[in-house]
């Protein structure tokens, strides 16, 4: 289950647990534009009237053009999207999606890395 703010109710937990299964599922086998390829969908937060749903994605590449690419798919595919998602869903209001290109893991990756420069420079220190 994705991390999301304290102020959506477990019920709003739950839609956006399954928005978030239910859009990985249409954009790996249903969508079929070539802009949008191997997307990850990390998070996706909704607003308490279910009206707007923030879409996180991420990528295998971290290039600006591949993700804006990605980005500009994934917008002209939206309309789609909601479609697939409303015969899918059971709520009142299927959401606008919104996506943003989720940068946590190339910045968890960076972090680590600069940990570990620490680490070996704080043990080739202790050994002199």
């Amino acid at each position: 289950m994705a991390k999301h703010s304290k102020s959506i109710p477990g019920r709003g937990l739950r839609v956006a647990d399954q928005i978030q299964r239910d859009l990985s599922e249409i954009i790996a086998f249903e969508l079929k534009d070539p802009r949008v390829g191997m997307v990850t969908i990390t998070e996706v937060q909704i607003t308490a009237d279910y009206a707007h749903a923030k879409v996180f994605f991420t990528l295998l590449s971290d290039k600006k053009d591949v993700i804006e690419n990605t980005i500009n798919g994934l917008n002209a595919a939206s309309g789609y999207l909601r479609g697939q998602l409303g015969r899918r869903l059971t709520i009142h209001a299927t959401p606008m999606l919104h996506f943003v290109h989720d940068t946590s893991t190339a910045r968890g990756i960076n972090m680590s890395r600069l940990i570990d420069e620490a680490n070996a420079s704080r043990a080739k220190d202790a050994e002199d």
